[in-house]
């Protein structure tokens, strides 16, 4: 197998892309380092552990994680198939029975004569056409490695994520846009705090949950990440000399200055998505959602991203990668799932399916293909390969990286009509560049429960 592809990583991208590559002829080593060495977050051996929580999140279409799996199945996703074929009660969501999703995509893997597994640690990059997928916790050699080869500033391993709000649920009638002292013009839209709102806003945000901090988390927490909760456990006037500075703003409601100000931060070029400026935070979802909804001018916000604060590994995808997931100045070398910026399961095995896409077409001298910035997948790597970009965090799929529509409908109407042409656009993809969207995973892993388990070869 001199001329196998090689990839790194059997989390849920490599796995896919694995599968992926098989279904079209081309053979695959797999590299997998557990359980040879193991990670302080994983349990077992097998491919496509899931770590954390085991939702993929909705499985509606007016949610974009959901138009993005119905995009991963039309396109044959084992990753997909499988899930669907594990899935236990969740209501609109689609949640698995961890255990037997990765026993079963193991099986799937180890059925196919065209992967090998390799279990053990892989240090360096291989010279020829290779997928690194290796995920946040991947190994400190090979980070090592990475830093030398795409150079240091631009591999990340701590990852500080502020929440993002959709730009049509902010309410414009509290919300005043400026810029402290006028420096940059009305770049910022304001929040604007009553000296009670604002100890209203601290006492809650002291009171809420948190989520602890694990063992492969760094725990020292860096003063230009701080989350809010630390800051406002140091006193209840720190956010307010911190990241909710009102100096240099009036509220021209009042023609005052406020006591207090939440600022919010364009986040992308259509100005659908608002970043809240300063608010990194450990709490847990559904206390952000109450929390942040204190905020005037939030009360009914819709949260594209929520914050968090943990140990993450990666790369600055805007100045490294290019739109078919190949490394600029490497191109025999592409990079999928949480490493490129993705974050979550769907979006994760979504990267390793379109890296797996333009591998197979680089072996076979064909150029590689990007799905429009109109559908779910497309919308993503847009956004994570904008070299416009100057402050890059990882990102979800959300419907606030599409393309506008010209429509007046708003909420799930909007979303409804931003699906349609998502799938429109897709097939007609798909048709254009030849990309087969294959049969059912199913029908090549009928098997799989009880098949195989993978081959595996000890790394030299």
């Amino acid at each position: 197998m001199s001329d196998a592809v090689t990839i790194i990583g059997g989390g849920l991208a490599g796995s896919e892309a694995a599968w992926q590559l098989a279904r079209r002829g081309i053979p695959v080593r797999l590299h997998e380092m557990r359980p040879v060495q193991q990670t302080a977050a994983h349990q077992t051996d097998q491919l496509a552990e899931l770590v954390c929580s085991n939702s993929f999140r909705s499985n509606a279409l007016d949610a974009a994680v959901g138009l993005l799996k119905d995009e991963m199945r039309q396109l044959g996703s084992l990753v997909m198939d499988i899930a669907d074929r594990t899935k236990v009660p969740a209501g609109s969501a689609l949640a698995v029975d961890r255990e037997a999703f990765a026993r079963q995509l193991t099986a799937a893997i180890g059925a196919q004569s065209e992967i090998t597994v390799v279990r053990g640690e892989v240090r360096d990059l291989p010279d020829g056409p290779a997928i690194v997928a290796t995920g946040p916790l991947t190994s400190p050699a090979l980070s090592r490695c990475l830093q030398t080869v795409l150079g240091e500033h631009y591999l990340y391993f701590y990852d500080a994520i502020a929440p993002i709000v959709a730009a049509e649920s902010i309410d414009r009638s509290i919300v005043f846009a400026a810029s402290r002292y006028d420096k940059g013009g009305d770049d910022y839209l304001n929040c604007p705090m009553t000296r009670d709102e604002y100890y209203t806003f601290v006492d809650a945000v002291l009171a809420a949950e948190i989520v602890p901090t694990r063992d492969f988390e760094r725990c020292v927490y860096f003063e230009g990440c701080m989350p809010i909760e630390e800051m406002a456990r140091r006193g209840p006037d720190t956010l307010a000399f911190g990241p909710m500075r009102p100096v240099g703003l009036i509220d021209p409601r009042s023609g005052r200055r406020p006591f207090a100000v939440v600022q919010l931060r364009q986040d992308n070029h259509e100005a659908t998505l608002y970043n809240m400026v300063g608010f990194q935070t450990k709490m847990k979802y559904p206390e952000q959602r109450r929390v942040f909804r204190l905020i005037p001018g939030l009360a009914q916000a819709e949260f594209v991203r929520l914050g968090s604060l943990h140990r993450n590994t990666f790369i600055n995808s805007p100045r490294l990668l290019q739109p078919t997931l190949q490394l600029v100045g490497r191109p025999q070398t592409f990079v999928a799932g949480q490493l490129i910026g993705v974050e979550g399961y769907v979006e994760s095995a979504a990267a390793g399916l379109l890296a797996a896409i333009n591998v197979s077409r680089l072996v076979r001298g064909q150029p590689g293909v990007v799905p429009p910035a109109t559908t779910a997948l497309g919308s993503l790597v847009h956004y994570i390969t904008d070299r416009r970009r100057r402050d890059f965090q990882p990102m979800n799929a959300n419907y606030g990286l599409f393309p506008p529509i010209d429509t007046r409908e708003r909420g799930r109407e909007k979303r409804q009509h931003l699906a349609a042409r998502a799938a429109r656009d897709l097939r007609q993809w798909a048709t254009e560049h030849e990309v087969e969207p294959g049969l059912p995973a199913a029908a090549r892993a009928e098997d799989a429960a009880g098949g195989p388990t993978p081959a595996s070869t000890p790394v030299s």
